[in-house]
């Protein structure tokens, strides 16, 4: 069976959680017996393919299933192609709308109608992947195709030896121990208040991992933070081997408002960090309070469990060490599982 694996706009993505999520799919789908395409162009790029369709040859390449990660343009083509042909669609839902909110300026003006937009996009699929139970609950009832629940996944060969990587880290970033430690982008979604008005009660360093837009994308908030920042609070940008992220922290606290499923949560569970995190809907279905990460709800709960876990090496280490047992479990075999589960499914879907 020939897949497409479609992200449009991949580069740009490369450093948010779409893209990291599309990598794991590909490197799943590496140990099956599928042919995976990434492009549904013929030639690999729709300049070629434009010259291609001029001389008859057909813009599109051939594949059995279209699997689209995004929902812009490139993949509305990719839909309409595939109706046309009766080729099976899978829409992969990484974004539902209401996480939308928070992120870039203006974002939660957008987030409705891109809600709406989503709905009619996913729609148009014969099956709907989703992230976790909470994501396709949000879509079922409002569209027609089915939803099925596939975990993101994590890589854990890609985060081996980030041990190693520790003294360096922390040098490189101006770090003393104990230092709270965060991953992904500086969105006011994932929490950057909270993390830098914690930073302000806690005698720790705190540091976040990933970037930031200061220009006229970025929200004032961020801004605000970035540029003025707490004195014990660094935020240390994109960094090309995210193992340096997970190596200089000593707790992992993710206070995101919402989520689809989180996946740097599970790559620091993967490192074994003790994880502090907002007790919100999506992490019901995959963390339980006190066996592998604490949740919390206020400000000064979350206080409160850093500072417990900063003063007790053995619930950090009890923690960490469920904690990888949990990320264990959504290993890219699942995700290769899950993949090519769903677009047997789609087939049958189409041919019935």
């Amino acid at each position: 069976m020939r897949v497409l694996n479609y992200l449009e706009i991949a580069s740009p993505l490369r450093r948010s959680g779409i893209g990291t999520a599309v990598s794991h799919q590909r490197r799943a789908l590496d140990g099956t017996d599928l042919t995976v395409l990434t492009s549904p162009w013929i030639g690999g790029t729709i300049r070629t393919a434009a010259t291609d369709a001029l001389v008859g040859d057909g813009a599109f390449a051939r594949y059995d299933v279209a699997h689209c990660n995004l929902f812009g343009p490139g993949s509305v083509a990719v839909a309409v192609h595939a109706r046309r042909n009766g080729i099976p669609l899978v829409a992969h839902a990484h974004a539902i709308g209401e996480e939308f909110a928070g992120s870039f300026r203006f974002s939660s003006r957008i987030a409705p109608p891109l809600g709406r937009y989503l709905r009619w996009f996913y729609g148009a699929a014969d099956l709907v992947l989703a992230p976790s139970d909470y994501a396709a609950e949000s879509l079922r009832g409002q569209i027609e195709p089915p939803v099925r629940v596939i975990t993101n996944g994590v890589d854990a060969e890609r985060l081996a030896g980030f041990e190693s990587l520790r003294p360096a880290s922390r040098e490189r970033f101006g770090l003393d121990s104990p230092v709270v430690s965060t991953v992904g982008n500086v969105f006011e979604r994932k929490g950057v208040t909270a993390f830098c008005e914690l930073a302000r009660t806690i005698d720790a360093d705190f540091a976040w991992f990933g970037p930031y837009d200061t220009g006229l994308h970025g929200s004032s908030i961020v801004r605000r933070w970035v540029r003025n920042p707490p004195n014990n609070v660094t935020f240390a940008g994109w960094v090309d081997d995210v193992r340096t992220a997970y190596a200089a922290g000593d707790v992992y606290l993710f206070p995101t408002k919402v989520e689809t499923q989180g996946i740097a949560v599970l790559e620091a569970m993967a490192c074994g960090k003790p994880v502090v995190l907002r007790d919100i809907p999506v992490f019901e279905e995959f963390y339980t309070d006190g066996v592998d990460c604490l949740k919390c709800r206020s400000r000064p709960e979350f206080r409160a469990a850093i500072e417990r876990l900063l003063g007790d090496p053995e619930l950090r280490e009890r923690l960490g060490d469920a904690a990888r047992r949990t990320a264990a479990e959504h290993g890219l075999d699942r995700v290769a599982d899950g993949l090519s589960a769903a677009y047997s499914t789609a087939t049958r879907v189409v041919e019935e």
